[in-house]
């Protein structure tokens, strides 16, 4: 199975291109969910990276193909311009379990 990009930026795409994962680059709402049924109806695809700026375009429909598909998996990506806080991951754990760490 193949891993497919959909990226809002040259330079992430460029970067997974260096590592064997082809992709595009969609930056409008429109074009983002043209792209997106492209690689949930190819059947070669089994991983879809997203951008954490084209999943915040398309979260409502990326959690409803979620929901009825197993395959691909879709799973989210920071990119160079990542809008998570640094301490992030000490954050989310707090959050969900309650542990300060």
């Amino acid at each position: 199975m193949k891993s497919f990009l959909i990226g809002d930026n040259e330079d992430t795409l460029v970067g997974m291109r260096l590592a064997g994962i082809d992709g595009v680059v969609a930056r409008k709402r429109e074009d983002v969910l043209k792209e997106l049924q492209k690689a949930t109806e190819n059947k070669e695809v089994g991983l879809i990276l997203l951008t954490e700026n084209v999943f915040d375009n398309v979260k409502e429909e990326v959690l409803k193909i979620k929901l009825k598909r197993n395959i691909p998996l879709i799973v989210t990506i920071p990119d160079r311009h990542g809008m998570r806080e640094k301490d992030f991951i000490t954050k989310y754990i707090r959050e969900s379990i309650g542990i300060k760490i």
